[in-house]
């Protein structure tokens, strides 16, 4: 998948100028920029928004101060013409890789890719397996799904971007389950694991594809095959009991940020 076949060109081209204005208004340089969210995750609905988000990084003076640590380390600016824009300074987002940050992770997966500039996406993909805590990261997504199930499931009128919402972290524990990696975000590349079900893979077709044509808060009732597999899922991962995965050596961590600093 690529963002040519996704985001419409007037939209990737918006975006790419506000990238643009983003680094002159802060005198940053953006290292990578995504699209996230249900774009990237393979269920938008037409009136979704576009979750763009990046990774800068300022000139290397800017983190050589006594408070580094009071300094503002986001960009963020107001949705206009659904487009959602903000980054992340690289800094703060390779502390947060160390720590399996949920949405970092998702970030340097995303199949929609704004811009790439110098070595640090292929770098953080790189490290990638040996960073990741699948602890972690079963931990967030079994919260996702009951967060999500126990908010937005249990009533007479569902909305069908709330079924992916519970469906796509469920998928994602059977996959760190089976591969002891990090999950894909496509959800099409997830679908697989419900596995010699193929009433319920048909049932949660159909669902996504009402997804993919009805508005962003689109209802319906519920689907009960789809409904019986998340109870089900939901009570057997309580049980899981991932291995803990040890800490993630800071030296490969400060080697990225150093060439992320340089250009490289």
């Amino acid at each position: 998948m690529t963002s040519a076949s996704v985001i419409p060109e007037v939209v990737r081209s918006e975006i790419l100028s506000r990238l643009a204005r983003a680094e002159r208004e802060h005198g940053v340089r953006v290292l990578l920029a995504v699209e996230s969210g249900s774009r990237a995750w393979g269920f938008a609905s037409p009136n979704s928004d576009y979750d763009a988000r990046f990774i800068y990084a300022h000139d290397s003076d800017w983190y050589l101060s006594v408070d580094v640590e009071d300094k503002r380390d986001v960009i963020e600016y107001p949705i206009i013409d659904d487009i959602d824009l903000n980054g992340w300074d690289v800094r703060k987002a390779l502390r947060l890789f160390a720590g399996s940050n949920p949405a970092f992770v998702e970030w340097i997966q995303s199949p929609i890719i704004y811009l790439e500039s110098g070595g640090f996406a292929a770098s953080v993909r790189t490290l990638l397996p040996t960073v990741y805590s699948t602890e972690r990261g079963i931990h967030h997504y079994r919260s996702m799904a009951k967060s999500n199930y126990r908010g937005y499931l249990k009533t007479e009128l569902v909305p069908l971007k709330k079924y992916f919402y519970v469906l796509r972290p469920l998928l994602s524990v059977r996959w760190i389950e089976r591969h002891g990696k990090p999950a894909p975000i496509e959800f099409e590349k997830l679908l697989h694991l419900v596995g010699g079900q193929p009433k319920l893979v048909a049932d949660i077709r159909s669902l996504l594809e009402r997804k993919r044509a009805a508005p962003e808060m689109g209802l319906e009732p519920p689907v009960a095959s789809v409904h019986a597999f998340i109870e089900q899922e939901l009570e057997r991962i309580e049980s899981v009991q991932p291995q803990s995965s040890p800490e993630p050596d800071a030296s490969s961590l400060n080697v990225v940020f150093r060439a992320a600093l340089s250009g490289a």
